[in-house]
């Protein structure tokens, strides 16, 4: 599953803002890999004042980092069109431009990842992965 940890720095996000950035980063990863939207998971943090710095400088600039932890095996133009789209969402949800949302993905081999007990699957195996799942795991899920 892709998790995706967003940090901001010289910003305050409200308990709404976090959940519509969750929502965007998780509609952006189903749209555009096809995976699953319970697969993605979104953890939220924040530097205090003074702890963020650029070039050796404290930075006073708001700013959002988005670091994607997502399994290997998909095409670049795939990884450029879901980081374009949680781009755009999250700037307009930070009120913030583009130019102060940072985005990272890094692929990790799926035989790499364990979650909910076991192994993941590779791109595209999500349907019969998550058939082999307890009845009573499946029915928890999020829709």
């Amino acid at each position: 599953m892709p998790t995706y940890t967003v940090t901001v720095a010289n910003l305050s996000l409200s308990q709404q803002e976090k959940s519509q950035i969750a929502e965007a980063i998780t509609t952006a990863h189903n749209t555009q890999t096809g995976a699953p939207r319970f697969f993605a998971q979104v953890l939220f943090f924040s530097t205090n004042e003074s702890e963020h710095f650029v070039g050796g400088r404290v930075n006073t600039t708001p700013q959002v980092f988005v670091h994607g932890l997502v399994r290997q095996g998909r095409s670049i133009e795939i990884k450029q069109a879901l980081m374009s789209q949680m781009l755009e969402a999250i700037a307009q949800i930070a009120g913030i431009t583009a130019e102060d949302v940072w985005i990272y993905l890094q692929d990790i081999p799926a035989t790499q990842m364990i979650e909910f007990g076991r192994f993941l699957p590779a791109p595209g195996d999500e349907a019969e992965w998550e058939r082999e799942m307890t009845p009573e795991k499946r029915s928890s899920l999020p829709k």
